[in-house]
């Protein structure tokens, strides 16, 4: 009150500056962590635990940040929604829901029994074991991305089965929230209200998207402005109302975005609310670590521990087990497996759901936090480094292949009769697939080599003479016809990629010359000190080529007037 000592000003600027503070004190830990190449929700959580109550205290605005968080979690899955469009899950691949659905049962199998065994109830074990099955879509997409992996045969199944799990933690949400109030009632019993409830939303949510959201969607879209504001008003209003409606308001705010996926706005929609999620987000996960109980923290680090390892070396063994079977290289397999070596902020979510429905305590959510920053931070080097893991661990990984890995074998052969190439290329991705185009009707003869059989399959559709394998496996390389070419090209994306091929060319005592593609000058700088003789930079000599070629046909119309004086 204000007779305590403050003015109603000072109590209404109070929970500004204590925003401000927040925000400010966020910024600068977040700068760190990407310093440090790390997610920025592992400084969210640390600033939480910082100027929380076990720390400094600094924020009291509890009311305020908890609301914030609340409508972050829901633009989140949300968005979820909003990308799962019936025709991209349609198009899931076999591997990819053999894969995405094979982890899941492993990882909640063996991991209810560890967490049994260290002597956790049912129910708290149940969610945990339900929470270390979900990857970051977030992360493991911004680092294949970063990684220019995004689509390379490992990236493309990595993606299909994190969409397998975005669909598995929706599920999994509805089923534990239908348990609210039910926890002793019969299995069937919690069933049949789940089929009816769902049954219902189902066709409720036919009849909005066949009959009504396709024209209010078309209204709104005609302001950029109110299209915003619709729908995050869509998305809260479905989270309250699958709240009321026995869900949860993760699974309503879901069923929103499903909703609005199949309309022509969803990617409009979608690039608008990224910032705004990512923004909300940082106030559930300082509201996160402002709340973690310390006293009892302690006494999960032997089981964080435990989980940990089991999800940063357990998960990726499953993913090898199953690619291998189906017919993958253990280097596809491997790089596959190392996306689902970390838990996800859907797992922190789902648990702090399970305290919401009073299904289970703080502990849990302290477990589970410890194994999300501990797995998230780890798993993050292990992508970034997943070229270097590869080289030290590959001479024991061969358990995990067939002897004919005949997905990866139907496309291993070259064309019988090919000539002597001109030229090799490594890498036919846009850029390399358009050179080795221009270089064929230059007259030259090209050699493409590539890692991923989709491409090799297409590229040889239309005549190109592709080899498929590894480039930077030197025993691959003394299967190609090197001897007396001139030049070799590569295309490959990331450095490492490219130092491993040098290696490799060098082992092979490649006569001819060799260049390689950079991104930009730092990039091309790295290429250089790791020996690139030759460095080609397309994004550069493009913006060259454009220039004389807009000043060819600018100076002729500037001249003509001056010329007609």
């Amino acid at each position: 009150m204000a007779s305590e000592g403050m003015s109603p000003a000072a109590l209404h600027a109070a929970p500004f500056a204590e925003m401000a503070l927040l925000l400010g004190i966020t910024a600068v830990a977040g700068a760190i962590a990407v310093r440090l190449r790390q997610p920025v929700l592992i400084a969210y959580i640390a600033v939480g635990i910082l100027v929380g109550p076990a720390v400094f205290g600094l924020v009291q605005a509890h009311d305020q940040i908890d609301l914030l968080a609340q409508i972050g979690v829901a633009v989140l899955l949300f968005l979820v929604g909003l990308k799962l469009d019936l025709q991209h899950v349609r198009h899931i691949g076999p591997v990819a829901l053999a894969t995405g659905l094979g982890q899941l049962g492993f990882t909640i199998v063996v991991g209810l029994l560890i967490i049994l065994a260290l002597g956790k109830e049912l129910m708290e074990a149940l969610y945990v074991a339900v929470a270390l099955t979900f990857s970051s879509t977030i992360i493991i997409v911004k680092l294949l991305s970063d990684k220019r992996e995004l689509d390379s045969l490992h990236g493309r199944i990595a993606v299909g089965f994190l969409i397998v799990q975005d669909i598995a933690v929706v599920l999994a949400m509805m089923a534990m929230s239908a348990m609210r109030g039910a926890t002793d009632a019969a299995v069937w019993e919690v069933a049949v209200s789940l089929l009816t409830r769902v049954s219902l939303a189902a066709l409720l949510m036919l009849l909005l998207m066949r009959y009504i959201l396709p024209s209010v969607v078309r209204a709104m879209a005609r302001s950029q402005e109110l299209m915003l504001i619709f729908a995050i008003a869509w998305g809260t209003g479905l989270a309250a109302l699958g709240e009321w409606a026995g869900f949860s308001k993760e699974a309503g705010a879901f069923m929103a975005g499903f909703s609005l996926a199949s309309t022509p706005y969803r990617e409009a929609i979608g690039a608008r609310l990224t910032g705004i999620r990512d923004f909300l987000l940082l106030f559930f996960f300082i509201d996160l670590g402002a709340k973690l109980d310390f006293s009892t923290l302690g006494e999960e680090i032997l089981p964080a521990a435990i989980l940990s390892a089991f999800v940063l070396i357990g998960n990726p063994l499953i993913v090898m087990v199953i690619m291998g079977y189906m017919g993958y290289r253990k280097r596809t397999s491997f790089l596959a497996g190392l996306t689902v070596a970390q838990i996800s902020e859907f797992s922190i979510v789902f648990v702090a759901m399970g305290i919401s429905l009073g299904h289970v305590g703080v502990q849990a959510l302290g477990l589970t936090t410890l194994v999300g920053v501990t797995t998230i931070a780890l798993s993050t080097y292990m992508i970034l480094f997943s070229q270097q893991l590869y080289e030290r661990l590959a001479p024991w990984l061969g358990v995990f292949e067939r002897r004919q890995p005949y997905r990866e074998l139907a496309v291993e052969q070259q064309p019988p009769g090919a000539p002597t190439p001109d030229i090799v290329i490594f890498g036919l991705g846009r850029y390399g697939e358009r050179m080795a185009r221009r270089l064929r009707e230059a007259g030259l003869t090209v050699l493409g080599v590539e890692f991923d059989p989709e491409l090799v399959r297409s590229q040889r559709a239309k005549g190109m003479n592709v080899s498929f394998g590894d480039a930077q496996d030197a025993d691959f390389l003394e299967t190609l016809p090197l001897d007396g070419v001139p030049w070799a090209v590569s295309t490959l994306p990331d450095l490492d990629s490219n130092r491993a091929l040098l290696h490799a060319l060098t082992t092979r005592s490649f006569a001819g010359e060799v260049a390689f593609v950079a991104r930009d000058d730092a990039h091309g700088a790295l290429l250089k000190r790791a020996g690139a003789p030759t460095v080609l930079y397309p994004f550069r000599d493009a913006v060259d080529f454009s220039v004389e070629h807009l000043t060819a046909l600018i100076k002729p119309d500037r001249e003509a007037p001056e010329q007609s004086r």
